[in-house]
């Protein structure tokens, strides 16, 4: 008994050092990388409240994860030091080893490239809409290595950074409006004063409309096969696709109500047939 013990005390001695060490930096690291979150949040808050598209705001999350990791890389560095290990040679081992490291790690070296354009370029930020390569949804996260974005299906796609950057992406949140172009069928027997009355109607409907901006067009558009089109070509101030479908199908039901109490009636697809009378 008494030898075991004497074992464990002289392990402990032995090592206490060591124990301690590592206790002091991984509370050094967990200070380190609190003090980034307060700084960053901090800094978060006020390039918001200034100007939320400028580049540094959009490289903020990227800047603090790469600052985390200086941190920690620096600590145990120290610590590696501090125990007789040399750190100068380590570093001068991964200098030797970096080429074919950066082989290895070509898609995540192209990755961290790809996000840090994205973001310095402003192409978007969390919580813009996106389109790009048949997908579309809100942007939940950006890293280093890939965005995320929410489908309309609920889906969650995490897209490479080095492909996004190749791709051709459309922002729809940076847009300050949104097209409405509606297209009406009336019917051919429709009479002149129906016609001009339901282009008045398409015009006077969108320009009562708090939510569309001044210029809307209201006009007959075609003579089509079994109708006569008139046309809405207006733009919204409402930039998000759910708002811009609101208004859109606000302005869809005037136009039905309207035209219903007007007596204009919708035309749908209809073929006439002409059979001639034999003698």
């Amino acid at each position: 008994m008494e030898k075991i013990l004497s074992f464990f005390i002289k392990f402990i001695e032995t090592h206490m050092k060591f124990v301690i060490g590592v206790g002091i930096n991984i509370l050094l690291i967990w200070l380190g990388c609190k003090i980034v979150d307060i700084f960053y949040n901090k800094l978060e808050r006020k390039l918001r409240d200034k100007n939320s598209d400028s580049a540094l705001y959009n490289l903020l999350p990227v800047l603090s994860r790469i600052l985390k990791a200086t941190i920690v890389f620096i600590l145990l560095a120290g610590f590696l030091q501090s125990f007789g290990y040399n750190v100068s040679s380590l570093i001068a081992g991964f200098g030797i080893t970096g080429l074919a490291v950066g082989f290895a790690a070509k898609e995540a070296i192209g990755n961290i490239f790809g996000s840090v354009g994205l973001l310095a370029d402003r192409v978007y930020k969390i919580g813009d809409y996106i389109k790009f390569n048949g997908y579309e949804g809100t942007v939940e996260n950006i890293n280093l290595r890939s965005t995320s974005v929410r489908t309309l299906e609920g889906y969650l796609v995490n897209v490479p950074n080095n492909q996004l950057a190749n791709e051709e992406i459309t922002n729809v949140s940076q847009a300050y409006k949104r097209r409405i172009d509606l297209s009406i069928d009336i019917e051919y027997g429709t009479s002149n004063e129906k016609i001009d009355k339901g282009v008045e109607i398409l015009k006077e409907i969108a320009a009562k409309n708090d939510n569309i901006l001044e210029g809307e067009l209201a006009f007959i558009d075609n003579m089509a096969p079994s109708s006569i089109q008139l046309r809405l070509v207006a733009y919204t101030n409402q930039a998000s696709w759910a708002d811009w479908v609101e208004v859109k199908s606000c302005i869809i039901k005037q136009i039905i109500h309207r035209f219903r109490e007007e007596g204009i009636e919708f035309a749908f697809p209809s073929t006439s047939i002409y059979m001639a009378k034999e003698n």
